[in-house]
């Protein structure tokens, strides 16, 4: 059984199915985004741990340090 349809029909189906993919396309876009920012944001969190993890051993560090050389004056 083959469709035959009139070309005033076929012109529209061909319009829905651009602005169909159209639609998905932009849809896929905005998922693609969601996912870079979810993305970017994970690794800003994880640089920020790693950050403040240094900071607070060079802190540590630091004042080991000077304990020291305030236990020992030479």
């Amino acid at each position: 059984m083959t469709n035959q349809f009139s070309k005033s029909r076929m012109a529209a189906e061909a319009a829905f199915g651009k602005l169909q993919s159209q639609f998905f396309s932009k849809e896929n876009a905005v998922a693609e985004n969601e996912y870079m920012a979810k993305v970017r944001e994970d690794k800003t969190l994880r640089l920020r741990e790693a950050r403040l993890a240094k900071q607070s051993e060079d802190r540590a560090r630091a004042t080991s340090a000077l304990l020291k050389k305030r236990a020992n004056p030479a």
